[in-house]
């Protein structure tokens, strides 16, 4: 970079993974992976925010070679990339999310259910029904007790016959004040704590790097990377994007298969 060139004018590069920073074979491209390099070089830290949980995470963060600190879970935990630990956790209330779960299976019927229990090594319980998308590692669970036997991050549930974005909906208007509902890709809507988004693990994640929301760009994809936009200065949604997340971004770029992400760094780093 010369003299004469605009600094990056970003301290945090936060990006959310599954389709934005990973195209669809889970890799990130060379292109993206320079534009990343470049833009720390120049001055930023970059930050995973990832609606997955640390033992989903973790593979992928040690395939890309990332040793930085990564948020995971929704927010629910930080987690630090080179050191393989857990800096914060936060779990969900299980009497509160089987109230909460009863009050929608009350409205739109039974549900197919998963959940992740805390903890880097935590497994990821499937039920009877319940679709996991991709290849992701699950054990799969028949008694309802196994389900709440341990404590947890998160609670994802599917419906026969309900979109995601009808369930979601659903579900906010059955149990909005016990917990928090989000729909963070396609056939992934969660139930997590009351309160809790990417913007809560962020916020916590920046304070560590000592960087301010107004320091800070975010890339993502889904209706999940809402509220990380609402905390950073500038949110930028993937062509791929949902339409809710393309309402409230305050930039468009192309998709996750195109490098979306190094065209908008690319063209800031000058």
């Amino acid at each position: 970079m010369s003299d004469s060139a605009p600094a990056f004018p970003y301290k945090l590069v936060a990006t959310d993974l599954d389709g934005t920073l990973l195209r669809s074979d889970d890799t990130v491209s060379e292109r993206t992976r320079e534009a990343l390099v470049a833009a720390t070089a120049a001055g930023a830290a970059h930050i995973v925010v990832t609606g997955r949980a640390a033992p989903w995470t973790r593979h992928i963060l040690d395939e890309l070679g990332y040793d930085g600190i990564a948020v995971c879970a929704q927010g629910a935990q930080v987690y630090d990339a080179g050191a393989h630990r857990l800096l914060t956790t936060l779990t969900l209330d299980r009497q509160l999310a089987a109230l909460a779960l009863a009050k929608i299976e009350a409205e739109v019927g039974a549900l197919a259910l998963a959940a992740s229990r805390d903890g880097l090594d935590g497994d990821v319980l499937i039920g009877p029904g319940y679709q996991v998308q991709g290849l992701l590692q699950a054990v799969p669970f028949t008694d309802l007790a196994e389900l709440w036997a341990e404590p947890l991050t998160k609670l994802y549930i599917q419906h026969p016959r309900l979109t995601d974005d009808e369930l979601a909906d659903a579900a906010r208007q059955a149990a909005g004040g016990l917990v928090s509902i989000t729909m963070a890709g396609e056939g992934i809507v969660e139930i997590l704590p009351l309160g809790l988004s990417k913007a809560t693990g962020l916020s916590l994640a920046a304070r560590r790097l000592g960087v301010k929301a107004a320091e800070t760009i975010a890339f993502g994809d889904m209706p999940n990377d809402i509220p990380m936009f609402g905390w950073s200065a500038h949110g930028v949604a993937m062509a791929n994007a949902h339409e809710e997340l393309k309402a409230v971004a305050d930039e468009l770029t192309l998709s996750n298969e195109e490098d979306g992400i190094a065209v908008v760094l690319e063209r800031l780093l000058g």
